[in-house]
């Protein structure tokens, strides 16, 4: 892991402010979805990129009666039927 320097303070909220370097390095802009994960003694931050509920491609993504599916998997639940 690439250590960069920045340190910051949780405020009394539990929020974090993620440094604009890193934001624009990441394309991250306001109002995107971060996703969070934890490993061992790390947390890991992501930006959020919808993927298919039964394959997990992020690829031709669309949401369904608030289920995301991709356009693989769509035609081949068509051909079932």
């Amino acid at each position: 892991m690439k250590d960069t320097g920045i340190v910051r303070n949780i405020d009394e909220m539990g929020r974090l402010v993620l440094p604009k370097e890193m934001r624009r390095k990441m394309d991250i802009e306001s109002g995107d979805e971060i996703e969070f994960f934890a490993e061992e003694d790390r947390i890991i931050l992501r930006k959020y990129q919808p993927s298919c509920l039964f394959c997990g491609s992020e690829s031709t993504v669309v949401e369904y009666k608030g289920k995301r599916l991709c356009a693989d998997c769509i035609a081949d639940i068509k051909s079932k039927f």
